[in-house]
């Protein structure tokens, strides 16, 4: 029978509501989240590790990287067939692409959570945990990166984001739909995964700003990013990769102080490209140096930027991990000292 190391990172799914405070706080340990999920031991031995009971906004580069490292040492065993965890839903995206992007590993990761604290009507904790076990030990789910599962659905953590703040199935993926389902406990695919590239690193010490562009924005946030020592911008810009003309000048100063700053567009679906040459269009701040995110969230870029910048990665490197297909990033494998 196959082995299933399940580590438990807090979130919903470990959360009652504290009748004090009428509201849902951290409550129960994996070992009563486990002891709700019936049926597992006819399909897999489960070890349970705790690694927090934090909650999803609590979650940091620092911690990320911690969790990666102990579910590298799991992946490293060999008796080990695949990892779950259990995540908070307002980061897990983020969490769950930062671990994407530093382990190395063919065996299924899975990660999962709750919409719903354990005394609500309705709890999707154990069905959660359970339908990502089935996928945790499917042959099928090898080779396939980090996978998201809720709801019964399976998302590649590079492309999936939570769009609904309180739904069953708040996780989706913009342009592409989910890659399968878990359905009576079977796991199936409906289309290949995106290729992976895998970039270890030691610490996230150097940081990276996240700034939207509105109607009407200047560039107060970015030359704050600049003389506060961030290392590396990310751009949420209009449509398809335009900002104001007072936002493209801060650009322009950034790059110049070999600051890569990336550019994702803050519509929900599509790609940025550079469509239009007027001041602040998307040509004019590529001509300035601005690397282009293509369908990155702007939370999934500046995790990507934030694994790059700390590996130690200088401009050209960035824009070839940004730009360059996986196809074309193999090529490039000599200069970047990546796998994939």
């Amino acid at each position: 029978m196959k082995k299933v190391a399940v580590v438990f990172n807090g979130g919903t799914i470990s959360m009652k509501v504290d009748e004090k405070i009428k509201a849902a706080v951290p409550s129960l340990s994996g070992e009563d989240i486990m002891a709700m999920v019936t049926g597992i031991p006819e399909y897999a031995q489960i070890e349970n590790y705790t690694f927090s009971n934090l909650p999803s906004p609590h979650m940091t580069p620092e911690l990320m990287l911690k969790l990666s490292n102990l579910v590298q040492g799991l992946l490293d065993r060999e008796d080990i067939n695949g990892v779950v965890l259990t995540h908070g839903t307002d980061t897990l995206e983020e969490t769950a692409y930062f671990l994407d992007l530093t382990l190395k590993t063919n065996k299924p990761v899975v990660v999962t959570g709750a919409m719903r604290s354990s005394d609500e009507l309705g709890y999707d904790g154990p069905f959660n945990l359970a339908t990502s076990i089935c996928t945790a030990i499917s042959e099928a789910a090898q080779n396939r990166g980090v996978l998201v599962c809720f709801n019964g659905e399976l998302h590649s953590a590079k492309e999936v984001t939570k769009e609904n703040s309180m739904a069953l199935n708040a996780f989706s993926t913009p342009n592409f739909g989910p890659i399968g389902i878990v359905d009576n406990n079977k796991v199936i695919f409906y289309r290949n995964s995106p290729e992976s590239i895998h970039i270890k690193i030691n610490n996230v010490k150097k940081e990276v700003a996240l700034i939207k562009c509105v109607a009407g924005m200047n560039s107060d946030f970015i030359d704050f990013a600049i003389n506060n020592g961030y290392s590396g911008i990310v751009i949420e810009a209009l449509g398809r990769g335009n900002v104001t003309p007072l936002m493209a000048l801060g650009i322009k100063r950034a790059i110049e102080k070999n600051i890569p700053v990336v550019i994702v567009s803050r519509c929900f679906e599509g790609r940025v490209f550079e469509s239009y040459g007027y001041e602040g269009g998307g040509k004019n701040i590529r001509e300035y140096g601005a690397i282009f995110g293509d369908v990155l969230t702007g939370q999934k870029a500046r995790i990507k930027l934030l694994i790059a910048i700390n590996y130690g990665f200088n401009m050209k490197e960035i824009r070839q991990m940004f730009e360059c297909g996986v196809y074309e990033v193999k090529k490039l494998n000599k200069t970047l000292h990546i796998t994939v």
